[in-house]
């Protein structure tokens, strides 16, 4: 997750050469929100931007009973999508394929009953699981227009792997609709920049070391410049539950059925697009390093800051080519 503390220090001191600098925040999907931006009118957009927020919720969190998604995974019947779940439904679909099922969006059954999500939690025994991974994978359902349809009722999807990432995205294009070039969107830990600051200097973000915290915020690791690119970082160290002495961790092995085990602690992905770097950073973690590593080398418009550790404990640092055009380390 990102130091968004640091981050609005660097904004609110920084020069607007004539434009008016407007900074709120809020609460969404379960989490806060920070925006800022440059505008010669000084325009406050936030009740705009909240409703949009609350309709992307009525199509896909999981947390609203209400939602699209949350009918769909009721099996409710002749439940009509719309264009928020249709982009979601598409870009798991083709995260899913190219990340050869590692990121698959029906593991939510499985995110309920280790109690990651909105169900109740299960005792995790093998035989549980075992029952559960029936209706497990992406291509159990398909979107046929604006419907889906599952080859089992009981499969569920979980977009929250990657929503808030596409929110960010659907903040963005909103902010640009608005004829506002020079922003900063941040929607739980998940961040676009748009365009340079009015004194042509980067957005600039933090990427935390990855330190079991569920509370606060950590020491930085390094430092993002943001330039019309996303961040979105994915970790084991902010959402894991311990019982019987083990603990478990909120990313599902697909083919598996149980939280990943590798030494991979975080991933940052730099794209684009947001919705982009949330899906594949989930990916990339349940991947793991080596396989991660492999898959990079396929998708060059993917940069990424991998943290993993060694067969020691200690941090070590894995990044794509382009990588050090974006980040700057922490002494």
């Amino acid at each position: 997750m990102k130091n968004i503390t640091q981050l609005f220090f660097i904004i609110l001191f920084g020069t607007t050469y004539g434009q008016q600098l407007v900074k709120f925040e809020g609460f969404a999907q379960g989490t806060t929100y920070h925006i800022s931006y440059y505008d010669a009118q000084n325009r406050n957009l936030q009740p705009e931007i909240d409703q949009i927020l609350q309709d992307f919720d009525l199509s896909v969190s999981t947390y609203n009973p209400k939602s699209i998604i949350s009918k769909i995974n009721r099996d409710e019947k002749r439940i009509k999508v719309d264009q928020y779940f249709k982009t979601c439904f598409k870009k798991a679909k083709e995260v899913w394929k190219n990340t050869n099922g590692a990121f698959d969006p029906t593991v939510y059954p499985l995110v309920n009953a280790y109690g990651f999500g909105p169900g109740r939690k299960m005792k995790n025994e093998n035989k549980i699981i075992d029952s559960i991974m029936q209706f497990v994978g992406f291509e159990k359902i398909v979107l046929r227009g604006n419907y889906v349809k599952k080859t089992d009722p009981r499969v569920g999807l979980d977009f929250n792997a990657f929503a808030q990432g596409y929110s960010v995205d659907v903040v963005s294009d909103y902010l640009k609709s608005k004829k506002i070039t020079s922003f900063i969107v941040e929607i739980g830990g998940e961040v676009y920049a748009n365009n340079l600051k009015p004194d042509n200097q980067p957005w600039t973000v933090g990427i935390e070391k990855p330190i079991e915290n569920k509370e606060d915020t950590n020491p930085l690791k390094a430092v993002a410049k943001l330039e019309n690119l996303a961040i979105a970082t994915s970790g084991n160290y902010r959402r894991f539950i311990v019982e019987d002495g083990i603990k478990y961790v909120h990313h599902i092995d697909p083919k598996t059925g149980y939280p990943t085990k590798n030494n991979l602690l975080s991933a940052s992905i730099f794209s684009k697009q947001c919705i982009s770097s949330d899906a594949n950073a989930t990916g990339v973690l349940v991947l793991g390093l080596e396989k991660a590593k492999l898959f990079l080398s396929k998708h060059p418009e993917l940069q990424a800051y991998l943290i993993y550790s060694d067969e020691n404990g200690n941090y070590k640092i894995y990044e794509t080519e382009k990588i050090k055009d974006i980040i700057e380390g922490i002494p």
